[in-house]
């Protein structure tokens, strides 16, 4: 049997702060910050007993109550790549379709990129979330600094919206492409490892989430704070399903063989956050469905295309323009910036007759850029009643002051709203050391 390193690989969150439901189109970009809560993945090797052979994967999130997976994966015929079956764990089968899929698009591409049969061994991954990813209201006593015990399944527990899933796959591609390919077929440090890494988490998410979506997120995911302009959703026509035949040979046409149309500009000279400012998010208790509101907005787009149209190129405009004041460092400008941009975005919520900004958002976000130190804010991505993000100073009496606001503005509307630990950051997918997660791998 091979023997593979244990490795421990990371990948960030994401806001996306201007570029909502613009980033669904490729004449127009997105403005994406990473954030510095991450999903981590541990992949280590299970060494079976002597003459005892194991096919099996074992997925754990030890963070939650009966979050475990077990996998068996063996090679179809035809081409057909690994194909990867969900074992019964207890007297019950939880299904997983994003690390179920996720492991058979990588496994897939591992082995047939390596062109060893045998490069596949059985292994452990563990899957642990910085606690932002999540409500504290369910987070157990016990906990390991960064990493909450939280006392319910993974399916009951409330998210804050920083995109799990993408950050998942992304981290968990490149878990088992470190552990399982030499440095010299994939390095998740090298431009050409961030690349594959890329193409394949993009394939992987869309099929697992049952359609091609922008693939921001995952960007975000391998590349950290960047402006994106998406990929042309027919890059991913003509995969077959997992074990069928000709996955394997299409797969790896897809990631490695054909040019991707994604423009991704990362940070540094491009994008960046001024000095002593930072990115913020607020947790809004209160969901949004996300998906009628995309299709609705999609709809009125159809239907009144010149006026959208128009809409859509100056909110455009606007958006680079907050981007190039946020690249210049320009803070005078910045309030100003913020609120041309919401203006756009509360047109297009009434126009379309969807809650883009929402009365209650937009009377949040009006009277917190009024406390000192903070620039603005934008109700991020698709929009609607979860989250808000803040452009504010970086130190601690500004934090506290918005801490001090928001408390006061949940008592007197009897809502809940936070502000979270979690800030922007520009680095993306990286690995990490294994002394991180003491106490979590035994």
């Amino acid at each position: 049997m091979p023997t593979h390193p244990n490795v421990a690989i990371s990948a960030p969150g994401k806001v996306l702060l201007a570029g909502g439901y613009l980033v669904l189109d490729r004449k127009y970009t997105g403005l994406v910050f990473g954030l510095d809560a991450r999903i981590n993945v541990i992949a280590s090797q299970i060494h079976s007993s002597a003459g005892v052979q194991l096919n099996e994967i074992v997925v754990e999130s030890p963070q939650f109550r009966e979050a475990q997976w077990r996998y068996g994966y063996r090679l179809a015929p035809e081409g057909g790549g690994i194909k990867v079956t969900q074992l019964q764990v207890g007297d019950q089968i939880r299904a997983n379709p994003f690390v179920e899929t996720t492991l058979s698009y990588a496994l897939t591409y591992a082995n047939t990129v390596t062109r060893d049969s045998h490069a596949l061994s059985p292994s452990r991954l563990i899957i642990l979330a910085d606690n932002d990813y999540y409500s504290q209201s369910a987070a157990a006593n016990d906990t390991h600094g960064r990493f909450s015990k939280f006392d319910v399944t993974l399916r009951d527990a409330n998210k804050t919206g920083l995109g799990s899933s993408a950050a998942l796959v992304t981290s968990l591609t490149a878990a088992l492409l470190t552990h399982y390919m030499p440095p010299a077929l994939f390095d998740v440090s090298s431009d050409a490892g961030k690349r594959t890494l890329h193409n394949l988490a993009q394939a992987a998410h869309c099929a697992a989430q049952g359609k091609v979506g922008s693939g921001f997120d995952v960007a975000a995911a391998v590349y950290g704070s960047c402006t994106y302009r998406r990929f042309s959703p027919a890059l991913l026509d003509g995969i077959p399903e997992p074990g069928a035949p000709g996955f394997a040979a299409r797969l790896v046409t897809v990631v490695d063989g054909e040019p991707w149309d994604v423009e991704v500009t990362g940070s540094g000279s491009d994008l960046r956050m001024p000095g002593g400012v930072a990115l913020r998010m607020c947790d809004v208790d209160c969901g949004s469905q996300t998906v009628g509101m995309v299709k609705k907005v999609l709809a009125w787009k159809a239907q009144d295309v010149d006026r959208s149209t128009q809409l859509w190129d100056d909110l455009q405009a606007r958006n680079e323009a907050l981007a190039e004041t946020l690249r210049d460092g320009g803070l005078a400008d910045l309030p100003q910036k913020v609120e041309d941009v919401r203006a756009l975005i509360r047109a297009m919520g009434h126009q379309s007759d969807v809650p883009i900004e929402p009365a209650s958002q937009t009377e949040l976000l009006d009277a917190v850029s009024r406390v000192e130190g903070v620039y603005g804010g934008v109700v991020p991505g698709a929009g609607g009643f979860d989250a808000a993000a803040l452009l504010m100073d970086d130190d601690e009496a500004t934090k506290q002051r918005v801490d001090e606001f928001l408390a006061r503005w949940s008592k007197e509307k009897s809502s809940k709203v936070k502000l979270l630990n979690v800030k922007g950051e520009m680095e993306g997918v990286r690995s990490e050391d294994l002394d991180v997660y003491d106490g979590w791998l035994s």
